[in-house]
């Protein structure tokens, strides 16, 4: 990925980002987090509740590991196994999810929503 463009998605209000997050994994048929000797970069969701977060591209999930997350390097994680394993095991064991963190904000949505709308993006190749 060129710089201006990582830059430019960095950007983008938190649905653009979405859109752009699912057009991304779709294309690329992977999706990325941060981990660390501990395990997957967590925060806390409003509601209380543990969440995951997820970004497009290395590059993306590389500029997110800075203060309590200095030490995570991005990991790689397969769209089909995103797809069929990680987002149900979310769904039954009540984890939210965190889309495309800018180091601001993200956006936090019903995971069935986000499992269709990555299908819909697969109906198109």
């Amino acid at each position: 990925m060129n710089k201006i463009e990582i830059e430019k998605t960095m950007q983008m209000e938190p649905r653009k980002r979405y859109e752009y997050f699912i057009k991304k994994i779709v294309d690329f048929e992977e999706v990325w987090s941060l981990s660390n000797e501990k395990g997957w970069v967590t925060s806390k969701a409003s509601d209380g509740s543990l969440m995951l977060h997820f970004w497009p591209t290395k590059e993306h999930a590389k500029l997110c590991a800075i203060k309590e997350w200095e030490n995570s390097t991005p990991e790689s994680i397969d769209l089909e196994d995103f797809v069929g394993n990680w987002l149900p095991g979310m769904l039954n064991d009540g984890v939210s999810i965190s889309i495309f963190y800018n180091n601001i904000d993200s956006i936090t949505l019903p995971i069935n929503k986000i499992m269709e709308d990555i299908e819909e993006e697969l109906e198109n190749y």
